[in-house]
């Protein structure tokens, strides 16, 4: 197997961990690039393993990135959003890789220092164990154990449930869309939980609520509002699946101006996920393969 054949074979999980550890598809796909460089470099027959390799050194470019980026987000104009990432059906089939790159659980994920996060994407997301990422964090196995613990508790106490994309949920999406086009407030009104949030995402170029909206008759009548200034007659309206979200992307004159993700839990749409940061936006559209791998990952 050539260089260019065992890193085209592991992209796909390489790219997964990188993300879920980032939030953001340009700085995965940043840090599969520096890792290829130092794979294209290294001495292949002192590589018993290139998945486990590859794997441990994504992670530590990861890892790199994530404390680099920390910074700028704290100075973010309004409220940050992970990069939607258009995901292919399978990725439903596995609930735990569905429910990790949520939108939710992105968010949830962002409250964790680097290494939590690293240490709890790692070991819950795609199983390894303690000890597999100690040696890619740099900590103990005792201390990674202790980082996992935390994490998980921070985690499950913040985690939201949610509903895959589904024939249901994209019903409930049609309905929505429906309800806001014509301007039917109850209509809309019927279809969102009491305590839905909703959180838009401008990055500080377009316009965007500067705060999360929360409330059903809030939510409702942001949306109305949104509909009369920003659909018009050029306007197209797509589905689509983001983050294993259903999902409409709106378009004018072929141009994506902005992606609304539905979080949906037993037939109420509990959170709205609204991405207008043009910079967020060039790649929405892109189908990205997802992959746990085998749940070995460190091994041959």
């Amino acid at each position: 197997m050539t260089e260019d054949d065992a890193f085209t074979e592991h992209r796909p999980l390489l790219f997964t961990i990188a993300y879920e550890m980032l939030g953001s598809a340009a700085d995965a796909e940043d840090v599969l690039q520096e890792s290829y460089l130092r794979w294209s470099t290294v001495d292949r027959a002192a590589i018993a393993h290139p998945r486990a390799y590859l794997v441990r050194v994504v992670t530590g470019q990861a890892l790199n990135h994530l404390r680099a980026v920390k910074a700028r987000r704290e100075d973010y104009v309004g409220p940050w959003l992970p990069e939607p990432i258009r995901t292919a059906p399978e990725v439903n089939e596995d609930a735990i890789l569905a429910e990790s790159v949520s939108m939710a659980m992105m968010l949830v994920l962002e409250t964790l220092n680097p290494t939590e996060r690293a240490v709890f994407v790692l070991h819950d997301v795609f199983g390894y164990t303690h000890g597999e990422i100690a040696a890619s964090v740099g900590k103990t196995e005792v201390t990674v154990r202790q980082i996992a613990h935390r994490a998980r508790g921070h985690v499950h106490a913040r985690r939201r449930r949610f509903e895959p994309d589904s024939d249901a949920t994209r019903a409930i999406v049609r309905r929505f869309l429906l309800a806001a086009t014509t301007g039917e407030i109850q209509a809309l009104m019927d279809l969102l939980a009491p305590d839905v949030v909703e959180i838009s995402d401008g990055g500080g170029k377009v316009t965007a609520a500067r705060r999360p909206i929360t409330g059903r008759d809030d939510v409702a009548r942001f949306t109305l509002g949104v509909a009369r200034t920003s659909i018009t007659a050029t306007t197209r309206i797509e589905h689509a699946v983001h983050n294993g979200m259903p999902a409409a992307l709106c378009l004018t004159d072929g141009r994506l101006d902005w992606l609304l993700a539905f979080e949906i839990h037993h037939g109420r749409i509990t959170g709205l996920y609204a991405m207008r940061n043009p910079d967020k936006l060039h790649r929405a559209r892109t189908v990205r393969p997802l992959d746990r791998g085998d749940l070995q990952p460190w091994k041959p």
